[in-house]
């Protein structure tokens, strides 16, 4: 049987970064001349480019052009995260202490590209705190799929139902309930009044709220 895994989210769980996202986006659309309709960006915050650029901004369904648009919008992230539009969020080193202290492996599981990650590893000081990740290039299906926790989950050695899985999204806590996870909601990005129908065995504000046992109420 394996063992308990701590799976994060990055995007509203680990890091705000959701002025940046949106700035980027913007800046993408404006430099293409596409449209942006009100809404899109929470509508689409936490899924793959690949379902945000075709299904919910209707800007193209080339695979190759969707790609092109998805690495454009990623670099002009990646600037304004350099520039300082991205904070890491309260309770975050902390929980990461504490579950290593518990002897508990932490890994990301996000929808985010593995620059972003790095990026904000280097910016924060995170890359120790953390066994591994799995990023938007590395899955195949994105969120309400559980594909991208149980690669996580499955990196650490850890056996899902043990594990918990933290997320800001109701795409995300799908994901972890498919998976057959734990999954503690944080309110970062919707209220908690949406959160509250997510499914999610656990509601916080952050991860300032977090506690070791809260997270995995049978122990490592």
């Amino acid at each position: 049987m394996g063992r308990a895994v701590a799976i994060f989210d990055w995007d509203g769980v680990v890091v705000d970064s959701s002025a940046a996202h949106e700035r980027a986006w913007a800046r993408l659309a404006a430099e293409e001349g596409l449209p942006l309709a009100p809404g899109s960006f929470l509508r689409g915050f936490g899924k793959r480019n690949e379902v945000i650029i075709p299904q919910i901004h209707g800007w193209a369904s080339d695979p190759t052009e969707v790609r092109r648009l998805s690495l454009a919008k990623e670099a002009h992230y990646r600037e304004l995260a350099e520039d300082g539009l991205i904070r890491l969020l309260p309770g975050a080193a902390e929980l990461l202490r504490a579950l290593a202290e518990a002897g508990i492996p932490r890994v990301v599981g996000t929808s985010t590209h593995r620059a972003n990650l790095d990026l904000a590893f280097r910016k924060f000081g995170l890359a120790g705190w953390f066994d591994g990740a799995v990023t938007s290039e590395d899955v195949v299906r994105g969120k309400p799929d559980p594909e991208v926790f149980l690669k996580a989950c499955a990196l650490a050695g850890g056996d899902p139902a043990r594990s918990v899985v933290f997320e800001d999204t109701l795409p995300g806590i799908a994901a972890a309930k498919a998976g057959g996870f734990r999954a503690v909601g944080l309110c970062t990005t919707n209220p908690r009044e949406v959160m509250a129908g997510s499914g999610a065995d656990a509601l916080v504000a952050d991860l300032s709220e977090v506690t070791v046992a809260l997270a995995l109420p049978g122990g490592p």
